[in-house]
């Protein structure tokens, strides 16, 4: 099996003839042929370079357009600070919707008209060029809240959920149509995978997601299901409380960040492909080869066969070139 082969056949419930390899790589990726991350992010033919030598390094199952999640709020006209070497930041303090009434004049981005997230759509088109049909093509959206955060600043968000929670839902409103739209666009241009990333969310508690943001997910989820493509939801942070909400939405994979895997198989049940969850930082970078393969092995053990191999979170800049092989050959020695 090839690496699209492996990851569709566990999709269909079948056994890959070995355990799936997917970790996040961003500025990793960028490292490996020598860029910085500025430019790996602001052109996509970078970003397509590096996202290819780095699956082949280490055999990675697939290909992402994950960058940074300040695309959609860039081309909705956020302030964006571009860095030479670090991802696009949001100024929080100049958050696009600080005045909560820019809302209503606020438009959908044009796709087609050259800015970050057309960009996104073309690293999706060269990888279909380039490595289709051999990896995985995935593509990658913001979910409800953390693009919401984006555009109106975290803290302003998270004190709407209390005072004023119609805005929080017309907000929501506008971000699922806008993401729905970005997801269709790079199905068309060949995404295979849909990642959902929704950081903010694990900020919540569970009667605020569960009533505000798990129903917005829900019907991201079934709008790109509809299209006939799978979703990964990944929620930076210790989403422990709202493990069960998570697995309601029937992705096809849930990739865990600081959550306990055996306790993501109790809420989600024995079907769910898990995904994760080796700290990457502390196990990932700072380990040894030996503690990773145990911790890996551990991750493997709680979650079942349903599991693909990867870190809780990005793969961090200066992880050592064996410590990477490490949860390379795990992956190959496993099924």
């Amino acid at each position: 099996m090839n690496g699209r082969e492996r990851i569709l056949a566990m999709f269909n419930g079948q056994r890959p003839d070995r355990l799936p390899l997917m970790p996040i790589t961003m500025m990793f990726a960028a490292d490996q042929i020598g860029i910085k991350y500025g430019a790996y992010a602001m052109d996509h033919r970078l970003l397509v370079e590096a996202q290819i030598a780095t699956a082949e390094k280490y055999d990675l199952d697939y290909v992402s357009a994950i960058s940074d999640p300040a695309r959609e709020a860039a081309d909705c006209g956020a302030n964006i600070q571009i860095f030479e070497d670090q991802p696009p930041g949001l100024d929080e303090n100049k958050a696009l919707l600080a005045d909560k009434t820019t809302l209503t004049r606020l438009k959908i981005p044009d796709l087609v008209m050259g800015g970050r997230m057309f960009d996104r759509v073309q690293a999706v088109a060269l990888f279909r060029t380039k490595i289709g049909g051999n990896k995985l093509i995935e593509g990658w959206i913001e979910g409800p809240c953390a693009q919401a955060a984006d555009l109106r600043g975290i803290n302003n968000l998270m004190t709407d959920f209390m005072d004023d929670p119609g805005f929080v839902t017309d907000l929501f409103e506008f971000v699922f149509e806008m993401e729905i739209q970005f997801a269709r666009a790079q199905i068309s241009a060949g995404a295979e995978l849909i990642g959902i990333g929704d950081a903010a969310a694990s900020l919540t508690g569970p009667r605020i997601y569960n009533e505000y943001i798990l129903p917005f997910e829900k019907r991201m989820v079934d709008a790109i299901h509809k299209m006939g493509v799978p979703v990964r939801l990944h929620i930076c942070g210790n989403t422990r409380k709202i493990l069960a909400g998570m697995g309601s939405l029937r992705c096809a994979i849930v990739d865990l960040d600081l959550a306990p895997l055996s306790e993501a198989r109790e809420k989600m049940g024995a079907e769910q492909i898990l995904l994760g969850n080796i700290h990457p930082v502390h196990v990932l970078r700072n380990g040894n080869p030996e503690s990773i393969t145990a911790a890996i092995a551990e991750c493997h053990r709680q979650s079942g066969p349903r599991f693909i191999v990867g870190a809780g979170c990005e793969v961090t800049r200066g992880t050592p070139h064996a410590n990477m092989l490490a949860m390379t050959e795990y992956a190959r020695s496993r099924v």
